[in-house]
């Protein structure tokens, strides 16, 4: 089978297309044909080296496709059987194995790219949105990137909850998908201060919640526009990692709230995994939820995938189609 394998951390010119065997099942996975397989920053962060892999790897974390065999502990998925999964090494790749327990059902009404794209970034949003700080009707969320892969999904939750949205983006284009994904306010950072902006559209009494995928270039000042009691939710770290900083300051600036969620510690049992993409996929084949596929690209072209999303010229999920 073909596969993106990673023999040393760097640069996207680091991506090989190799050929692999067809990975055989143990006991408790089952192995997948890939349809789709999502493109993150998370395999960015492992191709740089950032987030540690024992080389050499297929890289990918996220996919869907049809079961085509199963190890005799695999109970919950049998041949034939559409599914989806995340968290899972190798996706990058014609054929992966996965463990059962991590492997969800896709229903119908929900494509395999709209599985591939809505496993790791639409269950991203789903927890913070109704977990991390469970909005509410009536609050005010500041959501970065919101056109970005999680951003216009999170935009989109918060919105369905009621909660008023102010977003930041860097265009004007990017701007106009903010607003369609139900954007109240939208900042172009680019243009304007998003502190002073965010303290004008609130009359100074600052948001209940910064949803911040970006990290470095906006941590610091996210921290200013919350209310007192307010909560900082630091999911990614697009522009690299936030600087040190003192504890007290959180008093100082209102005994503020700060944490540093993964989707892994919000789907840890199979039973929350399967509940929480399940209500995702619901939102999808209900029309609640647009997923934005922006491009599609082969196994060969996994390094120029990688360019175009760490240059920040997407506005939607990025898929690889084996």
């Amino acid at each position: 089978m073909k596969a993106i394998q990673v023999k040393q951390t760097g640069g996207p010119e680091v991506l090989q297309l190799v050929d692999l065997p067809v990975p055989q099942p143990k006991p408790n996975e089952a192995v997948v044909k890939i349809a789709a397989s999502g493109v993150n920053f998370i395999d960015v962060y492992q191709r740089e080296g950032r987030y540690k892999v024992t080389l050499p790897f297929v890289l990918g974390q996220e996919a869907a496709g049809v079961v085509t065999s199963g190890g005799p502990e695999v109970k919950s998925v049998k041949p034939g059987d559409r599914v989806a999964w995340t968290g899972i090494l190798g996706s990058y790749a014609e054929y992966a194995a996965v463990p059962g327990e991590r492997l969800v059902p896709v229903p119908q009404g929900v494509s395999d790219q709209q599985a591939a794209s809505a496993m790791l970034q639409g269950m991203t949003a789903h927890y913070l949105s109704h977990d991390t700080f469970p909005l509410k009707r009536g609050q005010t969320a500041l959501v970065h990137a919101a056109a970005g892969g999680v951003g216009l999904l999170l935009v989109q939750m918060a919105r369905d909850i009621g909660a008023r949205v102010i977003a930041t983006v860097s265009t004007d284009e990017k701007a106009k998908l903010a607003r369609q994904a139900g954007a109240d306010e939208v900042i172009l950072y680019t243009h304007a201060d998003f502190e002073t902006e965010t303290q004008r559209l609130t009359n100074g009494n600052g948001v209940d919640v910064v949803y911040d995928g970006v990290g470095k270039t906006t941590f610091e000042k996210g921290l200013n526009v919350l209310r007192p009691r307010g909560m900082m939710v630091l999911f990614g770290g697009s522009s690299g990692a936030v600087p040190l900083f003192d504890l007290v300051q959180l008093s100082q600036k209102g005994s503020l709230y700060v944490t540093r969620p993964t989707l892994g510690h919000y789907t840890v049992t199979t039973e929350e995994l399967r509940t929480r993409s399940s209500a995702v996929f619901k939102m999808i084949a209900q029309g609640k939820l647009n997923l934005r596929i922006e491009h599609t690209y082969s196994l060969a072209d996994a390094a120029q995938a990688h360019r175009d999303l760490e240059g920040r010229k997407t506005t939607g999920k990025l898929l690889l189609i084996p």
